[in-house]
């Protein structure tokens, strides 16, 4: 049986902000039938994952590209892979069967073919919405849970602050630190996302950095005694502030630099007799590097949610049409919590 499937792509590459004419949306035959002998899944897509790293994928060039298979160039025409949550609807492999969940690199399609070798599982949701696959449970809560205790390596009453608080991963990062007995101040773009973060997720303060002239000076109010972790997802001006108000041996985790992302010109410039005098460790990281804790991750994390002293703030779109828009909007501050679009009712 062949059906028409749609697919979103770029037209060319994309250097700077994203526009709904960079994107256009596709349509190719697909026989959703198996071939005998092949191993091919074919799945219909239920939701898939939002991530701003996926701009230095559509980018001409970003040194990012051959660092990590995730991280390849996208091109031109070309489907578009993303983490997501697919129903099984033919299966040459033995171990799924019509109508099994997945959770894996799917695309911004209607439907996809997945591979042998490629990445995904068969899903057990645990008795959580889908959805959650790909952002709470998903890369989005490990990279927190990871970035926080991996890296940061914190210490029950040390002073936390995380920049984009009200995002994927940030609103996590803050709710996971304020569980540990840290005390966390987060930064949002508006007042409302500033309420979310003291009001239903428990920061200890926030503010909006749009409102703010002079970051070091804000910083300075908010830590008089410094921040000992810095959890970084924007880069530029706010790392140079937040270092210059690093207490001696601070660990900055840089999880994204999504200011940088749009604009070449922009980049960090810390005070690097900050870094080497208050010997502060800054350290990148992908949530790649955090299978080995996948475990405890999924196991606190899961607890967490069913006592209710963790919150999955999920931002969720409809329609295979609304991808650019969603995907545009995490560079204008758009989205509350984990971006997310449904494909398909599940």
């Amino acid at each position: 049986m062949e059906v028409a499937n749609r697919y979103i792509t770029i037209k060319t590459h994309i250097d700077g902000e994203p526009k709904e004419s960079d994107f256009e949306l596709r349509t190719l035959a697909l026989d959703i039938s198996v071939d005998p002998g092949s191993n091919d899944i074919i799945v219909k897509n239920l939701y898939v994952s939002i991530d701003p790293y996926q701009l230095n994928r559509m980018k001409s060039f970003s040194s990012s590209q051959k660092a990590i298979g995730f991280a390849a160039a996208i091109t031109p025409g070309e489907t578009i892979d993303a983490y997501g949550v697919a129903k099984v609807v033919a299966s040459g492999n033995p171990e799924f069967e019509k109508d099994d969940l997945v959770v894996g690199l799917i695309t911004w399609g209607e439907y996809s073919v997945l591979k042998e070798g490629s990445m995904f599982r068969k899903l057990d949701p645990l008795g959580f919405p889908l959805s959650y696959q790909v952002g709470i449970l998903g890369f989005s809560g490990l990279t927190a849970y990871g970035g926080f205790f991996e890296v940061c390596k914190p210490k029950k009453g040390e002073k936390v602050f995380v920049s984009a608080a009200s995002g994927s991963v940030g609103n996590l990062v803050g709710q996971y630190a304020k569980l540990f007995g840290c005390y966390v101040v987060g930064c949002a773009g508006t007042n409302e996302k500033v309420a979310l973060l003291k009001e239903k997720l428990g920061f200890d303060d926030a503010f909006n950095y749009k409102e703010e002239s002079d970051l070091k000076s804000t910083l300075k109010k908010y830590f008089p005694n410094g921040i000992d972790i810095y959890f970084d997802n924007v880069g530029a001006e706010m790392l140079e502030a937040a270092v210059s108000n690093m207490n001696t041996f601070g660990r900055v985790a840089v999880c994204g630099v999504i200011s940088e992302y749009t604009d070449a010109g922009k980049r960090a410039a810390p005070d690097m007799l900050d870094v080497i005098y208050k010997r502060i460790k800054i350290q990148g990281f992908l949530a790649a590097d955090q299978m080995k804790v996948y475990s405890d991750f999924l196991s606190t994390t899961t607890d967490h949610l069913r006592t209710g002293k963790l919150h999955a703030i999920e931002d969720i779109s409809h329609g295979l049409e609304s991808v650019p828009s969603a995907f545009i909007g995490l560079f204008c501050g758009h989205n509350t919590g984990k971006k997310i679009v449904e494909i398909a009712d599940e």
